[in-house]
């Protein structure tokens, strides 16, 4: 089932004569659960035309780096397989090569274009750009988002409890299973696979690429919907029975690691909420889909109104006002961000975060709390503690620089959360230490597992 609520369209422009349709992929970079990929699909069969896939590889995405385009481009070359399968031609562009097809040259023959949906600023202007520009009718379908944005509210909600409960009366109607449909002409034969740029080998691919090489892919996830789907099936056989109580411990893994996958859009929220319900337990799927649905959407919410999203000042007025009137209380303790980029602080449990981020892309969702509260405690302001916070997610997570990344690091400076006790640099936005991390978990445990990390092991 595809909710016509999750089509809009980004032109006003007629279909014209050609020869296929065009699915524009980008934000959702899979097969199953795609609903951008089945609308293409549906009125490809529909029109008794053949089906072609363009992506785009840009390497002007903002903050992006080696670590990043790796992890991609090993899911593209298992899903540009899978389109093979499916008799899909799929195209990989490369703006700045122009001996590769581009999606100005692959529209002037196509009928229509559908795309995916992105919420970030740059990935709305990406796509209003080549609305404008290319010459026939484009439409984009929402695919990473369970209830789409605009139907979930239609205004920025201020904290979880209420956009709790506009969700969860319209879950009924959205978490519903889809049936993905097959082409009934292959696109195969267009011989479009000889302009494409190359994906047989990722190493000697990324290689083509004029990126930001300083930070190594990570040893630990590798990209791709399969591998996303092994990671959901060890999830829900031999963690999600005690994901109720272990989920915040970090010395324990008892998370499930789809937060890499769901930023590429290499597995879909549908998929897991729906594979969930068939077999986790009651508690357990309800607090899973608090994370999954209402808080990751909740933070599509915010990217979405709010304009200033990845600014300190589109933090809510109460909370800039506090941390401003404290902004010049005495610090104990002040590190450079070269300091605290290279886990140089007297914290042993703050350098292990770091460092777990730095290795493997991926930072324990409690200790991604703790981080940012000490560098907002650690900075000489809470503008710049906030813009550290920024730079270091965005450079080493293989999650950030989406919407969870800009709304999880303005929740630690008090977005969607209330106002708590005033205390010195902090204002009356919430505060965490280290005592309370010793109080509840074995830390040294967790230093132990980072350091093993470190050391390969």
């Amino acid at each position: 089932m595809i909710q016509e609520d999750r089509i809009s369209y980004l032109n006003e422009k007629e279909e014209q004569e050609g020869n296929y349709i065009i699915y524009w992929m980008q934000a959702a970079q899979r097969i199953k659960y795609n609903q951008a990929l089945e609308t293409a699909i549906r009125i490809a069969n529909k029109r008794s035309l053949p089906l072609v896939v363009y992506f785009e590889i840009n390497t002007d995405f903002p903050e992006a780096n080696l670590r990043h385009y790796y992890f991609m481009l090993e899911g593209l070359q298992e899903v540009k397989q899978n389109f093979k399968n499916m008799g899909i031609n799929m195209v990989i562009g490369y703006p700045k090569d122009n001996r590769y097809t581009n999606l100005s040259s692959l529209a002037k023959r196509a009928v229509m274009i559908i795309t995916d949906y992105g919420y970030l600023r740059f990935q709305n202007e990406w796509r209003e750009k080549y609305a404008q520009e290319l010459p026939c009718l484009m439409i984009q379908v929402e695919s990473n988002i369970v209830v789409p944005v605009e139907s979930a509210s239609n205004k920025e909600e201020f904290n979880a409890v209420t956009f709790r409960k506009k969700v969860q009366r319209l879950l009924p109607y959205y978490l519903k299973p889809m049936e993905m449909s097959e082409p009934k002409q292959t696109s195969l034969n267009l011989n479009l696979d000889l302009l494409s740029f190359p994906l047989d080998d990722v190493r000697e691919s990324i290689k083509r690429l004029a990126i930001d090489n300083s930070v190594p892919p990570s040893p630990v996830f590798r990209g791709g919907e399969n591998q996303a789907e092994n990671l959901l099936d060890e999830f829900i056989n031999k963690k999600i029975y005690r994901f109720s109580t272990l989920r915040n411990d970090p010395s324990q893994d008892f998370l499930s690691h789809m937060s890499p996958y769901l930023h590429f859009g290499q597995i879909s929220p549908l998929y897991i909420a729906l594979k969930l319900k068939a077999k986790a337990p009651a508690e357990a799927y309800r607090l899973y889909l608090e994370e999954l649905i209402v808080r990751r959407e909740l933070a599509i919410n915010h990217v979405f109104y709010n304009e200033y999203y990845d600014q300190f000042k589109g933090l809510p007025r109460w909370a800039r006002t506090t941390l401003e009137k404290h902004q010049s209380d005495p610090r104990k303790l002040v590190y450079s961000l070269a300091e605290l980029e290279h886990a140089l602080t007297h914290d042993p449990f703050w350098n292990a975060a770091q460092l777990e981020m730095m290795i493997t892309g991926k930072m324990h969702g409690y200790m991604r709390m703790y981080w940012a509260k000490k560098i907002l405690e650690w900075s000489p302001t809470p503008q710049e503690a906030f813009q550290y916070c920024l730079y270091l997610n965005n450079k080493y997570e293989l999650d950030g620089r989406d919407a969870n990344g800009y709304t999880g690091v303005a929740w630690c400076f008090g977005l969607h959360d209330r106002a708590w006790k005033e205390r010195p640099i902090f204002g009356k936005v919430r505060y965490m230490n280290d005592n309370g991390l010793k109080r509840r978990y074995n830390m040294e445990k967790y230093i132990e597992r980072v350091k093993k990390l470190k050391e390969g092991k």
